[in-house]
């Protein structure tokens, strides 16, 4: 059996274990299928492996001492075991491949067919369309089956996020979340409907999983995005220009950098220091230099993103007579970790005692620069 195999099986036997209402009474019937003696699946139901000393040590002996296990944690009587009742369809599969006759009652008592995981996700695709918890409880399932490379649920999958007008829209977006699985061409028109469709609640949604799957059809819709009423809209549409590394959305995020919300303002500058070229950075600098907000460190983080060429400005910064821009330069050059900047920090949190508008030391945020800087330092020098 294949470590695939072995997984596939595993989560098999969890969620046809977790559907049970009746968990005893299935795990009985189970053994009772196996054609075994009564008096063995009574020693099993009572939870006592001792009362299985008895029995002969066949092939179904490993069954029968997990129900018992089950049984005794059930009842409280035994060593709790987490897992053991998602053992029983894996090994009432084995049996019944080492005994043929036995597949079919296997099969009927387990509740599905053993080919098991197939049929198994056929319900799950069915229960979609049912209430919110069910459909939620389906989509995590199939999302299991997509991640161990399942077609049928893969399949699944591509039909939801291909339609956001049947869905329920805490189902539809959880899908989205994972896009990445199970998503390719085909499901690239229904995304494109969905982000045209700004009063939908899962558009934020829909702008990321484009962006995940490199749709750039969607950049003007997405580029739209951007004066949604809704910040977390807007946020999301940072975002996903910022994976897309969209330059021509440039201009758009710029005008973000002065939204009226602050995490809008962040997602912004990250996306420009993302996207990079000379256009994003002059953008990034002249907001930082204009210090249209002394809670600024995000564009400093997004402008030290473009790396060494921008270290000499940042090191020149630091002698300039503004306190708030000497800070935010100090923030920069830590997270360049570049050599060149080591000197200026230390000498900035030896000597510089300034306060910022917010009041804090130019000295203390040079001394956090140049933690950030060791940090990433020994972080590169362990990889």
């Amino acid at each position: 059996m294949t470590d695939h195999r072995d997984a596939v099986l595993r989560l098999w036997g969890r969620q046809l274990y977790e559907r049970q209402g009746e968990p005893l009474a299935w795990a009985e019937a189970v053994l009772e299928a196996t054609g075994r003696p009564p008096t063995a699946v009574t020693a099993a139901m009572s939870g006592r492996l001792d009362a299985l000393a008895d029995s002969p040590s066949d092939r179904a002996w490993l069954l029968f001492r997990t129900v018992a296990k089950l049984a005794a944690n059930l009842r409280g009587d035994g060593r709790y075991d987490a897992d053991v009742g998602t053992r029983i369809s894996p090994l009432a599969l084995w049996l019944g491949e080492l005994e043929p006759p036995l597949a079919g009652p296997l099969g009927d008592a387990l509740g599905h067919p053993p080919d098991g995981p197939t049929s198994l996700v056929t319900v799950h695709a069915a229960e979609l369309s049912r209430n919110r918890t069910i459909g939620l409880r389906a989509i995590d399932a199939l999302l299991e089956w997509a991640e161990l490379g399942h077609p049928q649920a893969r399949a699944a999958l591509s039909e939801v996020a291909s339609d956001h007008r049947t869905q329920d829209v805490t189902v539809w977006t959880k899908a989205l979340n994972r896009i990445a699985l199970f998503g390719d061409a085909s499901v690239e028109p229904g995304l494109l409907r969905a982000l045209a469709d700004t009063g939908h609640r899962g558009v934020r949604w829909s702008a990321l999983a484009c962006a995940e799957l490199g749709f750039r059809r969607a950049v003007p819709l997405i580029t739209a995005l951007l004066e949604h009423p809704d910040p977390m809209v807007r946020e999301g549409a940072c975002e996903a220009l910022g994976l897309l590394e969209e330059h021509a959305a440039v201009p758009a995020l710029a005008a973000r950098l002065n939204d009226e919300t602050n995490w809008v303002r962040s997602r912004a500058a990250l996306a420009l220091g993302q996207i990079g070229g000379d256009r994003a950075l002059a953008v990034l600098w002249q907001a930082m230099m204009e210090r249209r907000n002394p809670k600024a460190s995000h564009l400093a983080s997004a402008i030290a993103a473009f790396g060494p060429p921008v270290v000499d400005d940042l090191i020149a910064l630091t002698t300039d007579p503004d306190p708030d821009l000497r800070a935010l330069a100090c923030r920069a050059l830590g997270s360049t970790a570049d050599d060149r900047a080591l000197p200026a920090l230390e000498r900035l949190a030896a000597h510089d005692l300034a306060r910022t508008t917010l009041g804090g030391l130019v000295a203390t945020a040079a001394k956090q620069g140049l933690r950030t800087a060791h940090r990433i330092r020994a972080r590169t020098a362990s990889t």
